[in-house]
Parts: C-alpha cells; structure tokens; sequence
C-alpha cells in the first residue's frame, strides 16, 4: 500500500511522496522544504492537495496517496492509489498541450488554460497503484 504515513517525504531519486487516502480527518504538513523549495499537503479520504512555494500543484478529490512525484521541463509523472476513482487536477504551463498517460496507455491529448491546469480522471477502486505521467506536446 502506497500510504505516506508523515504525509510528504522526500525520495533519494528527487522525488516527493505524499498523501494518504486513509485519514479520517484532514491533516496537513506545512513548509516542508524539498529541493530548495517549500511544499504544503493536506490530505484525507475526500481530499489530497499540494502546493509549492504558495502555488498549485496537485489536487485529487477524493484523497490518494501518491509516490515518486517528479517534476520535469515537460510535464509530471507519479504514482497514485486511492480506495476509489478519483479527480486529478495538476498545475502545468499556461495554454499548452500536453499527452496523457494512464497506466501506460495514452488517453489522448489535453490542453491547459491560463492557468496551467489539467484535469484527468483515474480510475483506482481496487487497482492498487496506477502510474500516471503528463508529457508536453
């Protein structure tokens, strides 16, 4: 099971994991510092999110537990598992298109707004842990 029992940690490869799915209650970890930069996670059952540096960065309604997040120039990759299908919203680029892949299976190409989100659905009822990587066009 891929629950982060302190909430966020950082990983030897430069990644982060954080998250539980499990909580009954919301907990948080505030100004965690990975990589020079400060990363906040609150996370429960309904709810995961994390911010950098005061911005956006993931959020998945209902929680999920999520490992080896990875950052790159053109996109984000990581690993989740939740107790059932869950929303994903991550921050990217402003007004850039970007493929999506689930489980090693593209599902197509999706574009951010000015915001830079993107939105994805995965489905995790009793599927374990599902890689997802998001990778700019």
């Amino acid at each position: 099971m891929a629950v982060v029992e302190e909430l966020i940690r950082s990983e030897a490869d430069g990644a982060i994991s954080f998250g539980n799915h499990t909580l009954e209650k919301k907990s948080k970890v505030e100004d965690y510092k990975h990589a020079g930069d400060l990363l906040k996670v609150k996370t429960c059952r309904e709810i995961t999110k994390l911010e950098k540096n005061g911005m956006f960065l993931y959020e998945s309604v209902p929680g999920t537990s999520v490992t080896g997040f990875t950052e790159r120039e053109n996109g984000v990759e990581f690993t989740v598992e939740g107790a059932e299908d869950a929303q994903i919203t991550v921050g990217l680029s402003d007004d850039t298109e970007y493929e999506v892949f689930v489980g090693g299976q593209s599902i197509g190409t999706m574009k951010t707004g000015l915001g830079g989100k993107l939105s994805l659905s995965v489905e995790l009822e009793n599927m374990g842990e599902v890689a997802v990587r998001v990778v700019q066009k």
